[in-house]
């Protein structure tokens, strides 16, 4: 039997946010059981720890969704560090990932249990995204007039789709299918200005149809917008998702840096709250 936790991510309140569930001991087991496990479950992710070789790193972290592995996931991370943070006893959590080790700094209650926890994530690099016109016709849209459309690989590739306004965001009904047949990319649609900004992530080829909360690409969103203007270096943006899906979530995200140097560092932050706890036949 394997013991796990169920934690809803980036809200404070249970039956919100996104889901996560965190194996807290996966020791032995093998890519095959744990892939199989993440489709039982059947979450936008689900997490299994084990101990780590890397001497910055507290623990090492395998991440799947119900279809693939991730190499780096947001929502995960950050839930994980909420669900080991408490007995660790550390204002820092440091988890080796595919891509390499996250730290995640946790604010704590007085009773010890996180309420807010921040990873700093890794500074994408920009990729050209070649299927705009295929994106767009999926997606219902005629004319394009938004920031342009890129991809930033952060586990998975997402790319940014601007529309006009929140509401514009809200009514999207987009063709699945057509986007899953793009390949397993994150498409990230999004609306705002200053430091309030709307999104839903569609990923039907990674195996998660409607996102509740993509923390991999509140980071790059963040690059996005400091890249084109839309708002300064350092700013704190907060991000709404998976209110069409009622999972309301809050992301708070920032790419810090200046013109001149560019993006030096990018920081995604929430809340996450435990919402159950039980274990698993796995073994």
């Amino acid at each position: 039997m394997r013991r796990y936790t169920i934690a809803d991510v980036f809200t404070d309140v249970p039956l919100q946010g996104n889901q996560v569930a965190v194996f807290t001991d996966a020791t032995g087991l093998s890519a095959e059981t744990m892939q199989r496990a993440a489709r039982e479950l059947n979450l936008s992710e689900t997490v299994f720890v084990f101990r780590s070789a890397e001497p910055n790193a507290h623990l090492r972290v395998r991440i799947f969704t119900p279809t693939t592995e991730l190499p780096f996931a947001g929502h995960p991370i950050l839930g994980t560090a909420f669900v080991v943070g408490r007995a660790m006893g550390s204002n820092v959590v440091r988890l080796e990932t595919g891509l390499g080790v996250v730290a995640v700094t946790l604010e704590r209650t007085d009773g010890g249990a996180p309420v807010y926890g921040e990873m700093e994530q890794f500074v994408p690099e920009v990729v050209p995204f070649e299927a705009v016109d295929e994106l767009l016709v999926a997606l219902g849209v005629d004319e394009y007039e938004g920031l342009p459309i890129e991809g930033y690989p952060n586990g998975p590739v997402h790319v940014y789709v601007e529309f006009a306004s929140e509401d514009a965001v809200a009514t999207l009904r987009p063709d699945i299918g057509a986007i899953e047949r793009l390949g397993e990319y994150g498409i990230n649609c999004f609306a705002g200005s200053g430091s309030r900004w709307k999104t839903r992530m569609f990923g039907p080829a990674l195996g998660v149809a409607e996102d509740p909360a993509t923390g991999s690409a509140a980071g790059p969103l963040a690059v996005h917008l400091v890249r084109y203007g839309r708002v300064p270096f350092g700013t704190e943006i907060e991000i709404v998702q998976g209110v069409e899906i009622l999972r309301r979530s809050v992301l708070r995200a920032r790419a810090e840096g200046s013109e001149s140097a560019g993006v030096e560092r990018v920081f995604v932050g929430g809340s996450a709250v435990v919402v159950a706890r039980g274990e698993y036949l796995l073994d």
